[in-house]
């Protein structure tokens, strides 16, 4: 009995080895972007300003559908870190950097369906900036084991 079936067991962690429902998610997944993109295409021959909310919408309904594979996949990364010497200020960063993203490259989507590039762009950058400002303890204690290990 390896570690996820363990745990699978408990509740606590998703069993990721299943692929059918993944499959299935993928699906759903899918299955509101195009939805979405037909109303998008339907409503801006009539209401082009609306069109911007049919977009937030199917991005909040997908954010919705992973929320449980993102908390499964943060409960299996807290499990692992607890039974590791993996440092939990570490893995904590890592969580936040990720979720920086996700959440980033979601605002640099709408901005850029809406047509706006030059605001795309600089939110880009600030998240780049804020994601290499939070990675600096762990560039800096990696660094302090290669000087430990080099003679």
């Amino acid at each position: 009995m390896n570690f996820m079936e363990t745990n699978e067991k408990k509740g606590s962690v998703p069993n990721f080895s299943e692929e059918g429902n993944y499959n299935m998610d993928i699906v759903k997944i899918i299955g509101i972007g195009l939805i979405a993109l037909i109303i998008i295409i339907i409503v801006r021959q009539y209401k082009p300003e609306f069109t911007l909310y049919v977009s937030l919408l199917a991005g909040a309904l997908i954010l919705f559908f992973m929320m449980d594979k993102i908390g499964g996949i943060i409960n299996l990364l807290t499990t692992l870190s607890n039974k590791t010497a993996i440092n939990n200020e570490f893995l904590t960063l890592l969580i936040k950097i990720t979720g920086i993203t996700f959440l980033t490259e979601f605002a640099v989507s709408i901005c850029k369906d809406t047509g706006e590039s030059a605001i795309a762009s600089k939110i880009d950058m600030g998240g780049k900036v804020i994601i290499v400002s939070m990675s600096i303890p762990i560039i800096s204690s990696l660094l302090e084991t290669v000087v430990e290990i080099l003679p």
